[in-house]
């Protein structure tokens, strides 16, 4: 895995009043390309306490007790994409909060270049209770998609979480393919 100064970002979550946070999630999430520059997320639906969105988001989820980040990344973007990836580099850390669900969250964010795709192994939860399916963008398609989502109180804190974050893999991403 490349070496690259990583990101460091803590957010606060302006968006639901805080009262206070119970528990840290360690998540891993990735930006992922194929040779053509395009990108990969999860493209999502749902209805819950967050309110009513319809978004993308990095592929990732929760690292098992006991995990490596490498082997739970490979795992999340196994199930939610189907993808068989090369982990490039790490690009960083965001820490956010979800207020509404007293949460601190410790986002590691990798960029991988798809290898291959098969079959998806998605919880009947992702299946039925946020549709998630795969979207393939351009960047600067995603880069409008996070923009277009910020109506919502769950978009906006997507947008400011991971839009840095994409910024920043599309430079990495631009190094990695000129040095093939």
């Amino acid at each position: 895995m490349k070496k690259v100064q990583e990101i460091d970002i803590e957010l606060e979550d302006n968006e639901w009043p805080y009262t206070y946070t119970d528990h840290d999630r360690q998540i891993v999430r990735a930006i992922v390309f194929d040779d053509n520059g395009f990108f990969y997320f999860v493209h999502l639906v749902r209805d819950d306490e967050f309110g009513r969105a319809e978004l993308i988001e990095t592929s990732g989820g929760g690292v098992e007790d006991g995990e490596d980040l490498i082997v739970a990344l490979k795992r999340e973007l196994n199930e939610e994409l189907g993808a068989e990836v090369e982990v490039i580099c790490k690009i960083g850390t965001v820490k956010d909060y979800y207020n509404m669900i007293h949460r601190h969250n410790i986002n590691n964010y990798y960029l991988c270049r798809v290898i291959s795709f098969g079959d998806r192994h998605l919880t009947e939860d992702e299946m039925k209770c946020f549709h998630l399916s795969t979207q393939k963008t351009s960047f600067e398609d995603a880069v409008k998609e996070y923009e277009k989502n910020s109506d919502s109180k769950l978009g906006r804190l997507l947008r400011s979480r991971e839009l840095p974050i994409l910024k920043r893999a599309k430079e990495l991403m631009d190094n990695y393919i000129s040095d093939l």
